[in-house]
């Protein structure tokens, strides 16, 4: 009989070199944009110093923020964050007091 090797990272996240998840996604898009950003202003003529002094400026910002919001919020606290900012921190209800006990009937029930 064959013996097949079990897989034991089911259920895991993705990780790749301590980043996690949506990380790996912001960072490669990022990086991508970057790119774009830089064959943009190559070639519209900029010179070819400064579009390197900013993908490298650039990229490095990326990377270093990238890993400070992984090691900050870990796998899902990005998107518990952004969940929280978008969550009211207070319900207000303009009624009165005894409005808000009494029962409405409908327009079919009056008849």
């Amino acid at each position: 009989m064959s013996e097949y090797p079990v897989n034991r990272g089911i259920g895991k996240p993705v990780e790749f070199k301590g980043l996690k998840s949506q990380y790996l996604f912001i960072f490669c898009g990022g990086l991508l944009a970057v790119f774009v950003v830089f064959i943009v202003l190559f070639m519209a003529g900029v010179n070819q110093w400064l579009c390197i002094g900013f993908i490298v400026s650039a990229s490095l910002l990326l990377v270093w923020q990238t890993f400070r919001l992984n090691a900050r919020y870990g796998t899902h606290g990005l998107m518990k964050a952004a969940a929280r900012k978008r969550h009211p921190r207070f319900i207000i209800s303009r009624k009165a007091l005894p409005r808000l006990f009494t029962y409405k009937r409908r327009k079919e029930e009056r008849t």
